[in-house]
């Protein structure tokens, strides 16, 4: 799952209905669709970190475990909870960005997916896409480095 192509599939969704006034439905898949988007790039950089990016030398199989590894809630915990600024802060700006987006992303997926009266602005819905797309890009721009070390804390709990 390429989180480009959510991000694309977001953008259809808070924009289906052109100049019309958006369904709740649309504007709520949009708006969990980003944050998958967000979650799916994690994965892919755990995995790819860890394993390897395709090619003849990387096992598909630990990839997809390596990819599976990454659990919403530990994530959730990690980005948000009181260690945060101890171990996320020793990260570049790009990836403490990532992770507070991911945070906030998430809190808005779960209202969409589970809150019946949340309603939502297409300009919200929309900035959110922009947001998540731009912390998607900015990943790739982080040293091999620091990508690995942020897949190892995200993956292995620490003891």
């Amino acid at each position: 799952m390429k989180p480009e192509d959510l991000i694309v599939t977001a953008r259809h969704l808070a924009m289906r209905g052109g100049g019309r006034k958006p369904r709740q439905a649309d504007l709520r898949r949009a708006q969990s669709t980003a944050c998958y988007a967000c979650f799916h790039a994690l994965c892919r950089l755990c995995a790819d970190m860890m394993i390897g990016k395709t090619g003849a030398e990387r096992s598909g199989e630990a990839w997809r475990q390596a990819y599976r590894a990454v659990d919403h809630g530990f994530v959730k915990k990690l980005f948000s909870g009181e260690q945060k600024p101890k171990i996320l802060g020793q990260f570049p700006a790009e990836l403490q960005d990532f992770a507070n987006a991911f945070v906030a992303l998430q809190k808005k997926r779960h209202d969409a997916d589970h809150d019946p009266d949340a309603r939502f602005k297409r300009s919200e819905v929309l900035s959110d896409i922009d947001a998540a797309d731009f912390v998607i890009k900015r990943i790739g721009a982080v040293s091999l480095r620091d990508r690995r070390a942020f897949a190892a804390w995200v993956v292995f709990k620490s003891r």
